[in-house]
């Protein structure tokens, strides 16, 4: 048997329909991590899908409790073959956004696998059941052809929480390394460049959330009979804002810039254009950072977006100067930004230009990550993406967006590969989410074929990125 050959069989599998069976099944389970009635269904898709899954290939389950969250529990599957074999941690969450299911497009069913045309509609067909669930199948169709073995050992870590920022994630990971420890990490989830482009990433933006606030008065005033006399706490942090970011969405806070982005960084995101497409929004080509392209603004450069703002009642407006006023920032971000320190340099910042009015509260952040692309690993994950689908495959340093790879990356010190399945038009989050069957299909084969090589290779390939971090090191 061959890799070839192996792939082949994982086409069969796929066109026979067996994997949209599997996929309607999932997708069926209202696992619904944001609400609090949904235990017994995520707990379910455990127990109905990913167990047997799993077990069927003789993996080994341990449930892990949640330290944060005990109604959103980790599942991990192990499969240790030969202790002198490279072993792969993959991931994936089971939990799904809220279904919404009035708000969808007439015949469509958020629990319920609907294909039109080259879209299989359905909560979670994108993110995350149909992208680990390709993984799954390509682990299968490997394990088949090998006659009951992968050639590698594997760990397949599952969350249900993943929806609601992973609460424990990063504890199970600390307290259980040995548990968890691989020698390469490969998942999927998040969208590809586009939907034609096979896509490898290496990491993520991070993101931090922040409120700022001010406090003027306990209560609201007559606008008639106060104006002109009591500060707006409105006016006031709308200005606080506007020096924070200005006017063409230009970050004002040098301490919370990147470095410069560096030559090789430019060179990969030269072959990386962002695209409008039908069902997207129009790009704004002059908002960002000046003297970038939109590309290097997206995967290379840090953003401050105002998520909300508040002040007296947008419902009912009334003839009142407001008491208070509150917005949410968030900045993304990329490696090397100082944002541990955000709130000192935003407290700088503001007082610098006589806002000292302005509360500062950190919400939450999480760090940015990124495998170095020089690395050898990412380089035959490329070769052997591009030739099995016949494609150029885009190369991100990092996703647009965060995901949770700072716990694989920095926690369990990893080589991190992330392969999406889906694409930047699928609804994640939103009505009407869909799987292309075709980017579905197409990510099985790749990932066959990944896991067929690492089974030929692996401790090579394993070998020479070890080899690529001691040199590194030493330099």
């Amino acid at each position: 048997m061959t890799g070839q050959q192996a792939v082949a069989q994982a086409t069969a599998y796929f066109d026979s329909g067996e994997f949209k069976q599997v996929l309607a099944r999932r997708v069926a389970i209202r696992s619904e991590s944001q609400r609090d009635d949904r235990d017994n269904e995520l707990q379910r898709y455990f127990a109905e899908e990913i167990s047997p899954a799993m077990r069927a290939m003789g993996f080994t389950l341990t449930e892990l409790a949640n330290p944060r969250a005990a109604a959103r529990p980790f599942l991990l599957a192990t499969r240790m073959e030969d202790a002198a074999l490279p072993t792969l941690l993959c991931y994936g969450h089971g939990d799904v956004v809220f279904g919404d299911d009035e708000n969808w497009r007439e015949g469509l069913d958020p629990w319920q696998l609907s294909e039109e045309g080259d879209r299989w509609y359905g909560r979670g067909s994108a993110d995350n059941k149909g992208q680990h669930s390709v993984n799954i199948a390509a682990l299968e169709q490997i394990f088949a052809v090998r006659g009951g073995a992968l050639g590698f050992n594997c760990k397949f870590l599952f969350e249900m929480g993943e929806e609601i920022s992973s609460p424990g994630l990063a504890q199970i990971c600390e307290e259980n390394r040995s548990l968890l420890s691989a020698d390469i990490f490969i998942a999927s989830d998040g969208p590809r460049l586009n939907a034609e482009r096979p896509t490898l990433f290496l990491g993520s933006r991070g993101a931090v959330n922040v409120r700022l606030s001010i406090h003027a008065r306990d209560r609201d005033y007559h606008s008639g009979n106060w104006g002109g006399l009591l500060s707006n706490p409105g006016t006031q942090l709308a200005s606080a804002v506007a020096c924070l970011v200005n006017q063409h969405g230009q970050l004002q806070v040098a301490a919370l810039k990147p470095p410069a982005i560096s030559a090789q960084v430019r060179e990969i995101l030269s072959d990386i254009s962002v695209e409008e497409s039908s069902d997207g929004p129009r790009i704004d080509a002059e908002w960002g950072e000046a003297g970038l392209t939109p590309t290097e603004r997206l995967y290379g450069w840090n953003t401050l977006e105002v998520l909300s703002f508040l002040t007296g009642n947008p419902e009912r407006p009334m003839n009142a100067i407001p008491g208070k006023a509150t917005a949410v920032c968030q900045l993304r971000f990329v490696v090397e930004t100082d944002w541990e320190n955000i709130a000192q340099h935003l407290r700088e910042h503001l007082d610098s230009h006589g806002f000292q009015q302005v509360e500062i509260e950190v919400l939450r952040g999480s760090p940015a990550t990124r495998l170095d692309p020089c690395n050898p690993l990412v380089k035959w994950a490329l070769a052997t993406m591009a030739t099995t689908s016949g494609k150029k495959p885009a190369l991100l340093p990092n996703l647009g967006g965060s995901l949770p790879n700072d716990v694989f990356a920095h926690i369990l010190g990893l080589p991190t590969l992330w392969i999406p399945h889906s694409y930047p038009a699928c609804g994640q989050h939103a009505v009407d989410e869909h799987m292309l069957k075709s980017v579905a299909r197409e990510g099985l084969q790749m990932m066959t074929q990944l896991f067929w090589e690492l089974g030929e290779k692996g401790g090579q390939l394993i070998a020479s990125h070890q080899l690529y971090q001691q040199q590194k090191e030493q330099q």
